[in-house]
């Protein structure tokens, strides 16, 4: 009766220790993405991972074994939002940007990325889920632009808004002497794959750059003989113009296939810049016996405004392909069409212009 009675108390312990442990290793139900060296991808429940291989359990192939040593990273999925058709399409860092603009979506953490233009590089660094930094420059480093994005989400997962700058330095063209900066807000309707948004910005540019013939103090100045004509005049320095412009911005990017997305990007640019049309009158005094010139004879400066105002449409569609999730080609057809207008002394001359100004683009994430 005791040997019953032990194993009835037996089976009891083990029943409720299996059920604590059911309780304490609750099933993993969530899908995962799991991508190996070669680029060969899987989606599925993880069953068990024991350090050397991944049991792996998937729709289409039912349950497999994939070693760890070919794995290149797992990654858990949302199917909500990485899934169109039944299809994965991803999300990943590259869906932040458009060609030239950005949208309201954040760089998350660990998701950096640089990108190679036909002009330049550019990097970009998650320094939180909300705040990214980066930079931008040619290939001769000249000039180069730092950029900072914050992004604001909201209840509704479909609407973010952001705020962005770009400042920027000539760096060591025109020693340094030239400077630019965007500043605008941004706010983003749709998913990562999908979305479309809207920009309002202010821009600046002053490209430390003197126009125009260089003008002298007012005055009578003696020329001593074997000087040059100009070499004891005073040069008077004006303050170099800036270029000033609202920017409306509308860019948005739609998934067509599990590989390729469509891509527009447009920008309206409405510059204006008044600078100063200055002339001088500069005369000689000459020795009536030997004709040598005696004295420069330097008049006052005379000034006349001259507005520019330019209207511009930037206009960029492209095709992006990405066949990993590292790495990205996205080329672009853009072009410009514009308006300008001088208006000077009540005269007016417009001007209209348009050029292409083809891109390609390398993605890389590290």
């Amino acid at each position: 009766m005791k040997k019953v009675l032990s194993l009835i108390v037996l089976f009891f312990v083990i029943f409720q220790w299996n059920d604590l442990a059911a309780q304490t290793n609750p099933v993993d139900t969530n899908l995962y993405r799991v991508l190996k060296f070669n680029n060969q991808e899987y989606i599925g429940k993880i069953i068990s991972d024991d350090g050397r291989e991944v049991l792996l359990e998937t729709n289409s192939l039912g349950k497999i074994y994939i070693p760890k040593a070919d794995i290149q990273s797992i990654k858990m999925i949302r199917p909500e939002l990485e899934f169109k058709n039944n299809e994965y399409r991803g999300t990943g860092v590259f869906t932040t940007r458009y060609q030239f603009s950005a949208n309201a979506f954040p760089i998350e953490k660990n998701e950096n990325y640089a990108l190679i233009n036909l002009y330049g590089p550019e990097v970009h660094f998650s320094v939180s889920n909300r705040f990214s930094v980066g930079v931008m420059a040619t290939w001769i480093a000249s000039p180069i632009v730092l950029a900072m994005k914050y992004t604001i989400p909201t209840r509704n997962e479909k609407l973010n808004f952001g705020l962005g700058t770009l400042l920027g330095s000539a760096g060591y063209l025109n020693q340094g002497r030239g400077y630019g900066g965007l500043h605008w807000a941004m706010a983003t309707y749709g998913d990562r794959k999908n979305n479309v948004t809207l920009s309002l910005g202010y821009a600046y540019l002053n490209t430390g750059i003197k126009t125009g013939e260089q003008m002298y103090e007012p005055g009578i100045y003696p020329i001593e003989q074997g000087d040059w004509y100009y070499s004891n005049l005073t040069p008077v320095n004006f303050k170099i113009p800036t270029t000033k412009a609202p920017i409306i911005g509308i860019a948005g990017i739609a998934s067509v296939g599990k590989k390729a997305s469509f891509i527009v990007d447009m920008m309206l640019v409405m510059g204006s810049r008044s600078e100063e049309i200055r002339s001088q009158s500069i005369t000689y005094a000459y020795e009536p016996v030997s004709g040598f010139a005696t004295h420069t004879i330097v008049g006052p400066i005379q000034s006349t405004t001259q507005t520019m105002n330019s209207v511009n449409a930037i206009i960029m569609p492209g095709m992006r392909f990405q066949k990993s999730e590292n790495t990205a080609f996205q080329v672009s057809l853009a072009g410009v069409i514009g308006k300008s207008t001088k208006e000077k002394n009540q005269e007016v001359n417009s001007t209209r212009y348009s050029f292409p100004v083809p891109m390609c683009t390398w993605f890389y994430k590290f």
